[in-house]
């Protein structure tokens, strides 16, 4: 029940994002999101003595904020005024990939032997077939909104390095916490500045409201429920479902297309990621699911 719980939560995202961004800024979102969210996760984090080793620890949580949470959400929500929710989903599944380019760089040899560069080689290949295939329309790839959504790969994939080497021993839930939480205060400024003119529709609101207090804070709670049922490893699985969830939602609420494109690239991405975190090397929690 958590697995089917967090699979469908972390594949919502994409369509909550998708219909705040058409009436609220990008920083007004991650803003919203975070802020809200924080509330939740600071008093449980107080409540269960988490909160005074992560501030101890404050600059490697601050990194981890930045290279998780600010930087991927600010990307991602923006990306999407020009993506469908579905297709950006699909493209956040390469997370695993990028986690074995990752810990290659990180000085990972074995991150790299060749069953793993098969799979990466078959991951952007499926990349290459849901951006050629799905947005080479009429009005052409918009190019920057692709870069954007594999730069939060990017980030997604190398911030659990940061939990891994430098936070392992502090609890969890604090870390979130205190992520968000210094993710609002940020872009507090920057929302403000962007804050809309006029009380945006019921359906970006609620959209907003789902993404803090479902998709970010009781997304978290749930989240290492399932870690401490199944270990971090099983859990990390929800990365190969969240993207189809993302993608039926996709075409039951906002009537996005799926071609054969998306069902091909879909099953190519799912194939690298499998064969990209093969055992052996970088370990299945340093390649952790990734939050959307």
């Amino acid at each position: 029940m958590l697995f089917a719980a967090m699979s469908a939560i972390w594949g919502l995202p994409y369509l909550l994002i998708k219909v705040a961004v058409e009436h609220l800024a990008p920083p007004v979102i991650v803003f919203g999101r975070t802020s809200l969210a924080a509330v939740v996760l600071i008093a449980l984090a107080a409540r269960t003595r988490a909160l005074r080793p992560a501030l101890a620890r404050w600059r490697p949580v601050l990194a981890f904020a930045a290279i998780e949470m600010a930087g991927p959400w600010l990307l991602l929500t923006n990306a999407e005024k020009r993506l469908p929710s579905g297709l950006t989903g699909l493209l956040v599944s390469c997370v695993p990939i990028f986690g074995a380019l990752a810990a290659y760089a990180l000085g990972d040899r074995t991150a790299l032997r060749l069953v793993r560069v098969v799979g990466i080689a078959v991951g952007l290949g499926g990349v290459a077939l849901l951006v050629g295939g799905d947005l080479n329309g009429a009005g052409g790839i918009p190019w920057w909104s692709v870069v954007q959504v594999l730069l939060v790969c990017v980030g997604y994939a190398t911030a659990p390095f940061i939990v891994a080497r430098r936070l392992g021993d502090v609890p969890t839930l604090g870390v979130v916490a205190v992520s968000l939480a210094a993710v609002a205060i940020v872009v507090a400024p920057l929302a403000w500045f962007a804050r809309p003119t006029a009380f945006p529709p019921a359906s970006a609101s609620w959209a907003m409201l789902g993404l803090a207090v479902v998709c970010t804070g009781i997304a978290f709670v749930v989240f290492f429920a399932l870690i401490g049922e199944v270990g971090p490893a099983r859990a990390t699985l929800i990365t190969f479902v969240n993207p189809a969830v993302a993608v039926v939602l996709g075409a039951i609420v906002l009537d996005e297309k799926i071609t054969a494109a998306t069902l091909g690239g879909f099953v190519l991405v799912l194939a690298g990621c499998f064969l990209a975190t093969r055992p052996g090397g970088v370990s299945a929690r340093e390649i952790a699911a990734a939050v959307p």
